[in-house]
């Protein structure tokens, strides 16, 4: 098991995750809302704007303060593909 710090302290499985999404398009505001709804969201930005979605193979929702870019090393991963605004 692998703890990886997603801000403030606040750790999660890394095993355990699926995928690291951007919270700002209308599907993943309403994944978000649905899982508020239904006791699934897990707030780790201590009131700020969240910045990523991380979502979990439980159907946890876990919002963090972190951009992907910051969060990416932390998993070991890198980024290699261009943003698809930039294309």
């Amino acid at each position: 098991m692998q703890l990886v710090n997603v801000g403030f302290g606040n750790l999660i499985n890394a095993d355990r995750l699926i995928a690291v999404v951007s919270p700002d398009s209308a599907p993943v505001k309403r994944a978000v809302r649905e899982a508020k709804d239904n006791g699934m969201l897990i707030d780790a930005t201590y009131g700020r704007k969240a910045k990523t979605v991380l979502v979990m193979d439980s159907d946890h929702l876990v919002l963090s303060g972190i951009s992907a870019e910051q969060l990416a090393p932390r998993f070991g991963l890198e980024l290699t593909g261009e943003d698809e605004e930039n294309e």
